[in-house]
């Protein structure tokens, strides 16, 4: 029997979504949505018991005892797919950390159209860090040696990365005990694939031992790095009103849709979109301006920065080209699909490629370069705005949320201490109290093969009333915004007692935005910070921590998870894993699937589990971070003490007598 097909409410919990779902059945189009329920996964290669590493193969291994051509067993083959999904991921968000890199040296020599340092405070805390000279030096000085020393990093051979020495000093004695301490970025990605060629590294633990360090490289290397340099050159977020879903879209106006991952790109369009040359020619195409939106991690860069709405996360890349009211989508690098262009084909938007390592056939080039920054990013609006005219029958839902994104770990210390005491120990002491019971890291990126936005909002939700604090980023973070989990009224509605009392005290939503997927370096510095405050213990791996990535679909995500188990964190992946085995045929299956959860625990105090159910993964989230709070001799967790403090307990509190209302207060006896 053919399988029954799900429904648009079976397919993604976005109710805008849904509505382009049923307009996409209508045209007779496919979506990534559909083609996911056309194409059945290979057990085999989904497993990771499929090797093509060489032409005798490839080699599928089905059988308990199997070997390859070569004589492989199935737990080399994983662990050989699984570091070269680590190096890609690593590749992709560190080469995205050498070009803003190369943008900063740029800027030091007055050499990027339009791009200026606005953080001079961060550019001269970070060089500080690296013992780079900042007394009497121009910023643009100081930039350049920080240019230099972060470039040089990317093609290091041996010592250690720079950046590392901003882990816990503990942490970095156990990487160099373990000999896993990154030497240098792009050498560690070589290594990776010069390990799994045939005939190379056999030793399945050996193998993920240098995928340990391929990520570390990518984490405490060029992703960190990215985060660095954007802060610098587009200022460090802080909260800003903001919207999300495809209901910011504008009827009367020139939509432009950045997609993406480069914020060199994206930062100099907002500037373009607001230049008053550009607007006078939308007038002049009959439209009251450009209105700019956001997809994907672009979508986080410029809306914690510039408030500007996000049009939503990675699967919504083709239903925002199905409302028919794009004039243009504007993409660079990463998560951008082929089938973009096609299904373009059936309105008038343009899809217009702009990186020099990405084009798509059909789709209009023009290459960005950093050094004509705002004269190209002119010209990709002019191309939007001539398409004004080609426009026809929209439908556009009215669907959107409003939310506040921007929470740095920067601005983190200043909302918990002040300007004069900025400071991590009022959360730290929320959590020894038990006001908060632990911290999620909720991050990643939509899958079609599950529920769109559901497990990322469903087990947010529930970790938020067993007050977990939760922090996110990537698409993950646009699932709770569309949901409207990033504002403050969230808390009344979501929040556990004690949770409940500090985003009330602090002025906070329960859900923290941190930016884009690169900016997880961001959840390392503040994990850091919390041990350095003390109370906590010494090292990350005994903070009550967990991250997880329920949605998660690229080896960006692998390289993330497997960085944050480096740092000691335990991780929880959502959906399928990429090493699991069928174990009703195959005995031999699990070894690596063990070994990246026992083994790694033993050695990093983090291990990486693949959880599909939901609420698997937050019962095993509660009861890690409770045994984290037990090694540590702090109370267990009882929401029964608190919940009587903050503004609800003062609306309480106001209705009664003023005797009483003393006597609750000050506990004098009431008269």
């Amino acid at each position: 029997m053919p399988k029954e097909k799900r429904s648009p409410e079976e397919l993604s919990a976005d109710p805008a979504a849904q509505q382009m779902l049923i307009r996409a059945e209508e045209l007779g189009l496919s979506t990534a949505f559909t083609r996911a329920e056309e194409l059945a996964p290979c057990n085999i290669g989904g497993a990771g018991m499929c090797c093509k590493l060489c032409g005798m193969g490839p080699c599928r291994l089905t059988k308990d005892g199997q070997t390859g051509i070569c004589g492989a067993t199935i737990d080399t083959i994983q662990a050989r797919n699984f570091i070269r999904a680590i190096a890609a991921g690593a590749a992709a968000h560190s080469d995205h950390g050498r070009d803003m890199a190369f943008t900063l040296k740029a800027v030091a020599h007055g050499q990027a159209e339009g791009y200026t340092i606005r953080d001079i405070a961060k550019l001269r805390i970070v060089a500080s860090k690296y013992n780079i000279p900042i007394e009497g030096r121009s910023p643009e000085e100081i930039a350049n040696d920080l240019a230099d020393l972060y470039i040089a990093q990317f093609g290091q051979q041996n010592g250690v990365l720079a950046p590392v020495i901003r882990a816990p000093r503990k942490r970095q004695k156990l990487w160099q005990e373990r000999r896993i301490m990154p030497r240098g970025i792009d050498r560690e990605v070589v290594e990776a694939l010069h390990r799994t060629h045939i005939g190379d590294d056999q030793d399945p633990e050996h193998i993920l031992e240098h995928a340990v360090r391929t990520a570390l490289s990518d984490g405490w290397g060029g992703s960190l790095i990215a985060t660095d340099i954007s802060d610098i050159l587009f200022g460090t977020p802080a909260p800003i009103l903001g919207q999300a879903n495809l209901g910011v879209l504008k009827q009367d106006m020139v939509n432009v849709i950045v997609h993406g991952h480069e914020p060199t790109l994206s930062e100099m369009i907002v500037a373009a979109s607001q230049d008053p040359e550009i607007i006078a020619y939308a007038r002049k195409a009959g439209a009251k301006g450009v209105n700019l939106s956001g997809i994907c991690c672009t979508a986080n860069e410029i809306l914690m920065r510039q408030g500007i709405p996000a049009a939503g996360n990675f699967l919504h890349q083709e239903l925002a080209i199905l409302t028919g009211a794009v004039e243009a989508m504007v993409v660079d690098v990463q998560c951008i699909m082929q089938a973009l262009v096609q299904l373009a084909g059936n309105f008038h938007t343009k899809i217009i490629t702009t990186s020099p390592k990405v084009k798509i056939k059909g789709a209009l080039h023009i290459e960005f370069d950093e050094h004509k920054a705002l004269t190209i990013a002119k010209q990709i609006l002019r191309e939007a705005i001539d398409n004004f005219k080609n426009r026809g029958e929209t439908h556009i839902p009215d669907v959107r949320e409003d939310l506040i994104p921007g929470f740095s770990h920067e601005y983190i210390n200043y909302m918990l201490g002040g300007s004069y005491r900025a400071s991590f120990r009022p959360l730290n002491d929320a959590i020894m109290a038990g006001r908060i019971r632990g911290v999620a890291a909720i991050v990643g990126c939509n899958n079609p093969r599950s529920k769109q936005d559901y497990l990322h909002t469903y087990v947010t939700k529930e970790l938020l009333r067993q007050d977990v604090l939760v922090v996110e980023t990537g698409c993950g973070a646009i699932a709770s915004a569309k949901l409207g989990l990033l504002l403050g009224e969230a808390g009344l509605e979501h929040v556990g007692p004690g949770l409940r009392e500090v985003c009330e005290t602090v002025g906070i939503p329960p859900v923290l935005h941190m930016g884009s997927c690169v900016d997880n370096s961001r959840i390392l510095t503040v994990l850091t910070q919390m041990v350095e405050e003390g109370g906590l213990g010494d090292d990350i791996d005994q903070i009550p921590a967990v991250g997880l990535a329920p949605e998660w679909m690229s080896e960006k995500a692998l390289s993330i998870g497997t960085y944050c188990v480096a740092s000691g964190v335990y991780v929880i992946f959502g959906g399928s894993s990429p090493i699991s085995g069928m174990p009703d045929r195959v005995s031999d299956s699990d070894r690596v699937l063990r070994y990246i959860s026992e083994g790694w625990e033993a050695l990093y105090g983090g291990k990486m589990e693949f959880v599909a159910d939901p609420d698997e993964m937050i019962r095993r989230t509660l009861a890690h971070i409770d045994k984290k709070r037990a090694a540590l001799n702090l109370p267990a967790y009882d929401p029964a003490r608190f919940g009587r403090s903050g503004d609800r307990r003062m609306l309480e509190l106001e209705e009664l007598p003023l005797a009483e209302r003393r006597a609750a207060l000050y506990g004098v006896p009431a008269k």
